[in-house]
Formats: C-alpha cells, sequence, structure tokens
C-alpha cells in the first residue's frame, strides 16, 4: 500500500502568499500618487524669467492700479482688447476659468487683464467687457493708460507683444498669446500659451505651488 508523500511548496510560493509581501505592495500602491506631487515638484521646479518693472495704471473703475496694489501677491496676466474680433474671447473666457477654479485662493491670487488698446478702453469700457465675464471686483483688475505706459510693462516688463495696427483694421492689432505668471516679489515665473487647451489648469497649479510658497526666496 502506497501513502501519499507530503511535498513542500517552492521557496517561491511562500514569498508570494507573504502577508508582508502585500503589506508592502499595498504601502507602495498608496505611496506613489501621495509622492507624485513631490517629485513633479522636484524634477520641475518654477523658473525665474525676469522682473516686472514698477508700473502704476488704471483700473476698470478709474483708480489707480498697478505694482503697489499687486504687492505681495501672486498674478496671472492676460492681454486683451474689448473690440478684439478674434482670440480675446478665448482668452478672456479661459481667464474666467482660471478665476473660478482659484476661487478657495482669495484675493493672495490676483489677476490682470491688459489692454493693448487703451485710446478706446476706457474704464467704462473694460467694466462693462469685464461684466460679460463675470469679474470678481475683487479679484480681477482690466487695466489701461497710455500707449507709453503700457509698452513699458507689457513689452518691457512681460515680454508680450503689443501692436495696435491700423485703427480700421482691428484684425491688424496684435498682442500677447501668453497668460504671465508672477511671484509675490514681482518675478515672473511662467509662460502658458492661449493654444494650449491645458494652460487654465497649468497656470492654476504653479500659481498654488507660489501661494504655498515654493520658490520665493
Amino acid at each position: 500500500m502506497h501513502t501519499a508523500q507530503l511535498t513542500k511548496p517552492p521557496p517561491w510560493k511562500k514569498t508570494l502568499t507573504s502577508p508582508a509581501l502585500w503589506v508592502g505592495v499595498v504601502a507602495v500602491v498608496i505611496a506613489v500618487p501621495l509622492l507624485r506631487p513631490v517629485l513633479e515638484t522636484a524634477l520641475n521646479p518654477l523658473q525665474k524669467l525676469g522682473e516686472v518693472p514698477a508700473f502704476a495704471l488704471t483700473d476698470q473703475s478709474g483708480h489707480p492700479f498697478g505694482t503697489e496694489q499687486l504687492k505681495g501677491k501672486v498674478w496671472v496676466a492676460n492681454f486683451i482688447f474689448t473690440r478684439c474680433p478674434n482670440v480675446c474671447p478665448t482668452f478672456s473666457a479661459k481667464m474666467a476659468s482660471v478665476q473660478d477654479q482659484s476661487a478657495t485662493e482669495g484675493e493672495g491670487l490676483a489677476l490682470v487683464s491688459f489692454t493693448v488698446d487703451p485710446d478706446y478702453d476706457t474704464p467704462e469700457r473694460l467694466t462693462a467687457y469685464g461684466e460679460k465675464y463675470h469679474r470678481d471686483p475683487a479679484r480681477w483688475a482690466f487695466l489701461t493708460g497710455t500707449v507709453e505706459q503700457l509698452k513699458a510693462v507689457v513689452v518691457g516688463g512681460l515680454h508680450q507683444a503689443m501692436d495696435r495696427g491700423a485703427d480700421d483694421d482691428l484684425m491688424s492689432y496684435a498682442h500677447g498669446g501668453h497668460f504671465v505668471l508672477v511671484d509675490q516679489l514681482g518675478r515672473i515665473r511662467g509662460y502658458y500659451g492661449l493654444s494650449d487647451p491645458a494652460s487654465p489648469a497649468a497656470v492654476l497649479r504653479d500659481a498654488k505651488r507660489l501661494l504655498a510658497g515654493e520658490g520665493v526666496d
């Protein structure tokens, strides 16, 4: 009469059934998403791309607005004019999206739209334009001034185009097509192209990094 012979399981099978192994696997699965923001921050530090010179313009209410009002704030700039027939509605809608998605950040994050058509864009026209995009008056400013004042900050400071073209040809007007992110110390920290569908999310992500104190030294 033959008896069944007991065999030991192979070592690899014991390893796969070890509780300690599966505890480790679960720990790794949980840790990877938590570590991803840390790794992304370490691999993609925010650059310092220049410093915005001091400026003083006029906002949609006719009040002075510039470096003094933005001191200590993170801010996002874009460039529009109220009678723009092509890209400005899209640009302003994306800025409105940044506004809506950053509501919890409060007044520490400011949004600033510079007109490139200051002779036409009076404070009253800028007010009406901002209302179309549900502007939060505490956080989103529309700025005008003289051509020279605007060029000094838009072209000289933020390094974006500004060309009014011919008055009878609005399609000839040219202006910057990027969001510009500026930190609490007035330094440019990023450019985000209007044509990139991910630009509102990207500028908001990096603005939050600055608000958390990353790279502000």
